[in-house]
């Protein structure tokens, strides 16, 4: 049995390393990629997780895979493919650790994964399913993730779905706005950024937006806020709880980080169990998940700088 199983990309982050002494830019090659990244939170708090996904059959592909098995994720999903090389990303930070991307992905090899790749048994053994809309910016594994969505939600999955948005992933904007609603339906969880609420719900009002978003069907909504903490919406109601202040070098990774320390509580509990948190119980699970992104953002990269559960005891206290 899996705590959470989660579909999407699976690729290579090069992040910023010092200049070399020429004076140009260095960059190092980093794991990363937003279920995966979730995936090794969460393994890393102490619970399993298995992979769905697609690499290139190349040396970042078999790194990549080595990563995952060593970080304790099972690796059984992944894909190895020819058609294409593993998806690459550039990270470039600004002064105050907040990143922008360069992506080498037309396509890349985690577009290229097909229905028929994915393992049912996997799914079926997990409790939790996760994917992000990276997956559905194009086919064949748009059409894979959608059906890996409906496979989980039939067998009694609880679905979370962070959106992810990167527009330089996107043809236009109505696109991703497009693919993210028709999705909606299916999740129980999402985490949003202040941007991605605003993309889903023409609206910048947390109240509103996320109210907006519940009408869907979803019962939890999260909207990330960076340092300071995140806004929550659930049945009893919404509120929210502040962040940690960290010495803040590279936010890669963080929001991934932040839902992994979410799905790390609630992927022992059934839906109506969440529902029914009382508001000093899910404001703790959300303290300890917001522990988990800050100290993500105390080194660099995304899956190196993931933090162990002792890690994030020792910061809460």
């Amino acid at each position: 049995m899996f705590d959470v199983v989660a579909m999407g990309e699976l690729l290579i982050d090069f992040t910023p390393a010092g200049v070399s002494g020429a004076g140009q830019q260095l960059f190092e090659q980093n794991p990363g990629g937003g279920p995966a990244n979730l995936l090794t939170a969460v393994s890393k708090l102490g619970k399993k997780g298995a992979f769905l996904g697609m690499v290139g059959q190349d040396q970042f592909g078999t790194f990549l895979r080595k990563v995952l098995r060593e970080n304790g994720v099972d690796d059984r999903g992944l894909k190895q493919t020819t058609s294409a090389p593993t998806t690459l990303a550039f990270v470039h930070l600004d002064p105050l650790g907040d990143r922008s991307f360069s992506f080498y992905r037309k396509p890349g090899a985690d577009l290229m994964i097909r229905a028929e790749d994915l393992d049912d048994e996997i799914i079926k053994n997990g409790k939790i399913f996760h994917f992000s809309s990276l997956s559905l910016t194009d086919e064949p594994a748009r059409s894979a993730t959608r059906k890996a969505v409906q496979f989980a939600k039939e067998h009694g999955l609880l679905i979370s779905f962070d959106p992810n948005y990167r527009p330089l992933l996107w043809n236009h904007i109505a696109a991703a706005r497009e693919q993210i609603r028709s999705v909606l339906p299916y999740v129980d969880i999402i985490k949003v950024s202040e941007e991605e609420l605003e993309l889903i719900t023409d609206t910048a009002d947390l109240e509103k937006g996320s109210a907006m978003i519940c009408e869907q069907g979803i019962d939890v909504v999260f909207v990330t806020l960076g340092p300071a903490g995140c806004f929550y919406r659930y049945p009893p109601g919404t509120g929210r709880v502040d962040g940690f202040t960290v010495p803040t070098i590279d936010t890669t990774g963080a929001g991934d980080a932040f839902l992994g320390g979410v799905l790390y509580w609630l992927s022992e509990m059934p839906l109506d169990q969440i529902r029914a948190l009382d508001r000093d119980k899910f404001e703790q699970i959300i303290r300890f998940a917001n522990a988990v992104g800050a100290l993500t953002t105390t080194k660099k990269g995304g899956i190196p700088a993931l933090p162990g559960l002792e890690e994030v005891r020792q910061l809460i206290l």
